[in-house]
């Protein structure tokens, strides 16, 4: 039994692996870069083969490394499976959950919602990565990505946490100096303050309106992958914006920013997404709740509320 591999050199395994690296799986763990590199050694000792090739710049998986890596998840998920169902029958959730999000939503909704879900459960684990791209679920053992827009992956389930739309607005001052478009068309002959998301095309806006799903390429001499120096740029007058609701609505609510064809929209609700597997999670299903209260109190919602595909 004393070369038996332990479940937190396996888990430390799962995230060098991840990160491809000895000091971002030691950063992530919280623990030395050489804690990290004796623990990965000792449980290739344990196991009698070598897991990892390591050069200095970053590490990458042997064939045995893979194996041991796809073994590992599903071992770790069920040991996290096991805990869970345990503390649904103590009534109080413990151990790891993972989650992803954009930079602005991860700031602004999620970090709250996840302190208010430490707060209330103590024993519950919280790792917050933000990201400007998609996560792979399963691959980088997220329990949850939480994303504005619909959910396309079919293997995927997207637990509603709130209505959102993507609309047009522009400063005061940049409606008098160029006018107010009236037609979606008219976007193309305007300065545009262009934001680089996730995994919309870029300079492409796509509005839903009288005549159904139409799109526009739309062109402005500021752009940035970041969304308030975007709207730092839109409030400064430098041309239209096209962004979501509830990150509009202070702007609106102040003046500096005002909405403009307001019979266009484009549907981007916000999702807190999982695997079929993950939602049955007590965890999961406790922070999609702290989710959905941060960002609108007053919504009730059920599990008919969320999409699956």
């Amino acid at each position: 039994m004393i070369n038996d591999p332990s479940l937190s050199d396996l888990r430390l395994f799962c995230v060098v692996a991840r990160r491809a690296s000895f000091a971002g799986g030691a950063r992530e763990a919280g623990v030395s870069q050489a804690l990290a590199s004796k623990r990965v050694a000792q449980l290739e000792r344990a196991l009698g083969v070598t897991l990892l090739r390591r050069t200095t710049r970053k590490v990458s998986l042997t064939d045995e490394g893979q194996r041991v890596l796809d073994w590992a998840q599903r071992i770790l998920e069920d040991v996290d499976d096991m805990r869970d169902e345990l503390s649904r029958a103590a009534r109080e959730p413990q151990g790891p959950i993972r989650v992803s999000s954009s930079a602005r939503l991860g700031r602004e909704v999620v970090a709250p919602a996840l302190s208010a879900l430490k707060r209330r459960y103590p024993g519950i684990d919280i790792w917050l990565e933000l990201l400007d791209r998609r996560v792979d679920l399963v691959g980088e053992s997220f329990h949850l990505d939480v994303r504005a827009g619909e959910v396309a992956e079919p293997h995927l389930i997207g637990h509603l946490i709130a209505r959102n739309a993507h609309i047009v607005c522009a400063a005061p001052s940049y409606l008098a100096r160029r006018g107010v478009p009236q037609t979606l068309s008219d976007l193309a002959a305007h300065d545009c303050v262009l934001l680089r998301e996730r995994e919309e095309p870029f300079g492409l806006w796509r509005l839903s309106g009288p005549d159904g799903l139409e799109q526009v390429k739309v062109k402005g001499p500021l752009a940035s992958n970041d969304i308030d120096v975007v709207l730092r740029w839109a409030r400064d007058g430098f041309g239209l914006v096209k962004a979501s609701q509830w990150l509009l609505a202070p702007s609106l609510a102040q003046g500096a920013l005002v909405r403009v064809l307001p019979q266009y929209e484009h549907s981007a609700h916000i999702y807190a997404v999982s695997t079929v597997r993950s939602a049955q999670s007590a965890k999961v299903r406790l922070c999609v709740q702290a989710l959905r209260q941060q960002m609108d109190p007053t919504m009730a919602y059920t599990d008919d509320n969320r999409q699956s595909r």
